[in-house]
């Protein structure tokens, strides 16, 4: 594998370790638990995280369709803590594989996808893969914010 995909699942992978840490020594009620209005619980935080970087690596960048359905992604509730580490397991099993079946040279292809409106667009590889870790590190610091708010209350 080269260097710089070696890098970025590293990288994904101290993400997903974070973010099982924001909710891994919690009560198993923290796990449903909505802080406010327009927030999220960790359940759907995790299903999301890990809906949506499947989404940009595989679907994206590999031409591999998820059969992602968005919306759901948010109604999700009553996983298991071991459901929730299951979740950053298999993306972090499909993204070692997708990383041997990448080189650099990839980076630059043009892929089809689509926005939440369900406009389509193109992107590059390297941008679907960027994509997946930035959106990923949003959603850690949301998560953090809601232990946060979980531990005041």
């Amino acid at each position: 594998m080269e260097a710089f995909f070696a890098d970025y699942l590293e990288r994904l992978q101290v993400l997903d370790r974070d973010f099982i840490a924001t909710f891994d020594d919690l009560p198993d009620e923290a796990l449903d638990w909505i802080p406010g209005e327009a927030m999220n619980s960790f359940v759907i935080l995790v299903v999301h995280v890990t809906a949506s970087a499947r989404y940009w690596i595989g679907d994206a960048a590999m031409g591999e369709p998820s059969d992602r359905h968005r919306s759901e992604e948010f109604q999700a509730q009553g996983l298991s803590r071991d459901a929730l580490k299951a979740r950053f397991a298999a993306l972090e099993a499909y993204t070692r594989g997708a990383m041997q079946r990448l080189n650099v040279g990839d980076f630059a292809a043009l892929r089809p996808v689509q926005n939440s409106a369900g406009e389509n667009y193109q992107v590059t590889v390297g941008y679907a893969l960027l994509h997946a870790l930035e959106h990923t590190g949003l959603h850690l610091g949301h998560a953090q914010i809601t232990r946060q708010l979980w531990q005041q209350q």
